[in-house]
């Protein structure tokens, strides 16, 4: 067993990879991204005629977009760096040659330095040392016209160049920076690090999680004994009828509908927000009584579609075992009804439920994102909601990357919940 949970282990780095990559180039190749949309602001929108707009773009606007959103590389390049497995261009730059100058001046980013380029008649470009600084960790490349105007053409539909742009010199300094080093880089739209927004979320997420979890696992799994030894009574009836009615009802259609009922209308409920605007500066018992009231219905809208699903699915299981031989065969042995069930039919009936045990765990801290959303709560789902709604790319690779992980490690913990509750399974 130890050596096929190690096999599951060592797997989990490269299934990343395949996930990240198809992920990666899926974003980068569908259109409509971040570049576009900024050109399209730059050309002046659907509202004007692009041929009467060209005037307001150049190929340098152009190449500066490409640089700023990381479109000037190759998409295997893109993608290593955003892995950390070749350099990136931690800080850059560019400046075009004056017309007829083989050289030109670029502010060095984050100084008050500034460094000449130059140019030769072989193509190539350098830096001139500057005296009293060192710039070793910078290096300087160079783009042509030829290069420029293809970019143009592929970014910029329908326009021609009115004229060749010049060389342009961009400065940069190139340094390891992607997940093999422990970053995920800076969201594009708050410029802050994809990390901290993950991890200042993930309370909120946990919160809800956890507390989905034990009130799912300690009312399901007994009402799901009830239902299987009451089958067929009133009990078994009508909490059949809610469950399901519960699980009818999409979490955020319910939110929907509490949030305007029984927050704007009844003001039983703050209606937005985690915790209250002035929760700092309250005691301990109000601030577990705040922490309550703003959760309160957002725990229901959680809870309410697994409520169905695992009720029955614990009734359904031990139904189908305590009508097995081996029960009937204890029974018949002089074995009490609750030893039968408890100690014989119980057991086998959570296996199924074992393997869904690290699904569950995933979801501890995903969220929901229209739940969130309706509530206006800062957890993780939102956090992915406004990465896909912003087209922010770094953050929503880091997103993809947090949930693509806690799947993978919850994958494991089923088959080891399995081996624990399930004595025929070896792994072996």
């Amino acid at each position: 067993m130890k050596a096929y949970f190690l096999r599951r282990i060592l797997l989990v780095p490269f299934t990343l990879i395949g996930i990240t990559a198809l992920v990666f180039s899926t974003i980068r190749l569908a259109p409509g991204g971040p570049m576009e949309q900024s050109l399209a602001r730059l050309i002046g929108g659907e509202k004007r005629a692009r041929a009467e707009s060209s005037f307001s773009l150049t190929a340098a606007q152009v190449l500066e977009e490409e640089e700023k959103f990381n479109r000037d590389k190759g998409l295997a390049r893109a993608y290593l760096e955003w892995l950390g497995a070749v350099p990136r261009d931690l800080e850059k730059t560019g400046k075009e040659f004056p017309e007829g100058k083989m050289e030109v001046q670029i502010p060095v980013p984050g100084t008050t330095h500034v460094v000449t380029a130059r140019r030769d008649a072989a193509g190539g470009v350098k830096l001139d040392p500057l005296e009293g600084a060192d710039l070793s960790a910078w290096q300087v490349r160079l783009r042509t016209p030829e290069e420029q105007a293809e970019r143009w053409a592929r970014w910029v539909k329908g326009i021609d160049l009115e004229k060749m742009p010049d060389y342009r010199a961009v400065l940069f300094k190139p340094g390891f920076d992607g997940l093999l080093q422990g970053s995920l880089g800076k969201s594009t739209k708050y410029q802050d690090s994809v990390w901290s927004m993950i991890l200042d979320r993930l309370p909120v997420s946990l919160f809800f999680g956890i507390a989905s979890m034990i009130a799912v696992y300690g009312i399901c799994l007994p009402l799901g004994i009830v239902k299987a030894i009451k089958h067929r009574s009133f009990l078994d009836n009508i909490t059949s009828a809610a469950v399901f009615a519960g699980y009818a009802i999409p979490g955020y259609a319910l939110g929907s509908l509490m949030v305007v009922f029984l927050g704007a209308k009844l003001g039983w409920f703050p209606i937005r927000g985690f915790t209250g605007d002035d929760f700092e500066t309250l005691s301990n018992a109000d601030k577990a009584k705040d922490l309550l009231r703003h959760t309160a219905m957002p725990l229901v809208c959680y809870l309410i579609g697994s409520f169905a699903f695992m009720t029955m699915m614990m009734k359904n299981n031990l139904m189908d075992n305590l009508a097995a031989d081996y029960v009937r065969t204890a029974a018949a042995k002089g074995v009490s009804f609750p030893s039968a069930v408890f100690k014989h039919a119980f057991r086998n009936s959570i296996i199924p439920i074992a393997t869904t045990f690290g699904n569950n765990v995933s979801l501890l801290v995903a969220g929901s994102m229209l739940i969130e959303r309706v509530f206006d709560i800062n957890g993780f789902g939102l956090l992915q909601f406004s990465a896909i709604y912003e087209r922010d790319e770094p953050l929503m690779m880091g997103v993809l990357f947090f949930s693509a992980l806690l799947l993978l490690v919850g994958n494991i913990l089923s088959d080891l919940c399995v081996a624990m509750v399930d004595p025929r399974v070896s792994y072996e």
